[in-house]
């Protein structure tokens, strides 16, 4: 795949089957439009891309939100390179992208800079200044522009339509099995295995501390059975999202103890990926407490269908 960042000095005679939008998530619907593009792309002897924006538009239009996302940019970008898309644009969202009208977008970076022939937008897809631009417009200009679009339908998961705010709410409530399904893969996150309080040794469940990425959406505070992924070994794991209120911590964590694992690991990154809850956090009256209830997830992870 190739990766453009840079839209201001991009240009190329190569012709395009597009979709565009934050991709947030790359969920089931959106893999329903990576597969028209792709097939479209294919039968009219284009190259398939996607147009996606960084740093999440929010950021520009209300700096003071807290913007939490499904996938890093890396996660992203690899998430769209395995679904064979063959070209990413990044497109930085500042005031002046923020400042075109959905027309002029349409006629100056589709058309003009990007030379789209073939444009598929999701079901509720707009762009463009006060979101002016909407399938109704590209309809109107794709005789002009000479290029074709279409507009698919939402992908249904129990009766409502997948999007990326409704994985959001399920991670929110560690609705973890459905969050997968509506993704099409298991949530994941990687980060650097970092020093903590090693508390965790002293009672037999020595765990690693992972370095999560700033911006990224982590599940409701609690106990998780989670594939973990060192070096591309798989292990079974139980990660805890939580400030270790046993202990009287303070300071938001997450960590992972890895089943049948004692290799030395601080600064490598690794990678997690949910599988199942286990339960909320708990504050135990003590240690012994602690170890009863790690022992009986230690049971259930072993015992859980990977």
């Amino acid at each position: 795949m190739k990766i453009n960042q840079d839209l201001d000095h991009y240009n190329s005679n190569t012709p395009l089957a597009l979709s565009l939008g934050m991709f947030d998530g790359v969920h089931r619907g959106h893999f329903s439009i990576i597969e028209k593009l792709n097939k479209i792309a294919s039968e009219k002897n284009l190259e398939s891309g996607i147009l996606t924006f960084w740093p999440h538009p929010r950021k520009v239009i209300n700096p003071q939100d807290e913007v939490l996302l499904l996938n890093t940019l890396d996660e992203k970008i690899e998430l769209l390179n395995q679904a064979g898309i063959q070209n990413l644009f990044l497109k930085t969202f500042d005031e002046d992208f923020r400042n075109l009208t959905g027309e002029d977008f349409c006629r100056e970076i589709l058309i003009k800079k990007l030379n789209v022939k073939h444009l598929i937008i999701g079901y509720d897809h707009t762009f463009g200044k006060n979101k002016s631009g909407n399938f109704d417009l590209l309809k109107q200009l794709s005789t002009e522009l000479d290029f074709e679009v279409e507009q698919l339908g939402p992908v249904d998961f129990h009766h409502q339509h997948i999007s990326s705010t409704k994985i959001r709410t399920a991670l929110a409530e560690a609705n973890i099995i459905e969050a997968n399904e509506m993704l099409g893969y298991p949530y994941m996150l990687s980060g650097k295995v970092i020093h903590g309080k090693k508390i965790g040794r002293t009672i037999g469940y020595p765990t690693a501390n992972i370095e999560v990425a700033e911006g990224k959406l982590l599940p409701k505070k609690g106990a998780y059975i989670v594939e973990v992924y060192v070096d591309g070994q798989f292990f079974k794991g139980m990660l805890s999202i939580g400030t270790n209120p046993t202990v009287n911590g303070d300071k938001l964590s997450t960590e992972v103890y890895i089943l049948d694992f004692d290799k030395y690991i601080y600064d490598e990154i690794i990678t997690v990926k949910f599988r199942d809850f286990l339960h909320d956090e708990i504050k135990f009256e003590g240690l012994e407490k602690l170890i009863e209830k790690l022992d009986l997830d230690k049971k259930l992870t072993q015992e859980f269908q990977f």
